[in-house]
């Protein structure tokens, strides 16, 4: 799904990092997800960045 939302001109993060660059470890590995258009979702980012 980030795959496609990222192709559309959005962003997939989970709040720290792009979902596509994660690493997987497990075959039932979780992770946070935060997708959306570009804008919204650095507006998201940046809260988190905020409360760190």
């Amino acid at each position: 799904m980030s795959f496609i939302v990222e192709q559309a001109g959005g962003l997939a993060t989970t709040g720290t990092q792009r979902i596509m660059e994660l690493q997987p470890t497990g075959l039932h590995q979780r992770c946070p997800v935060i997708l959306g258009s570009r804008n919204e979702v650095e507006r998201i980012v940046s809260y988190h960045l905020e409360t760190q």
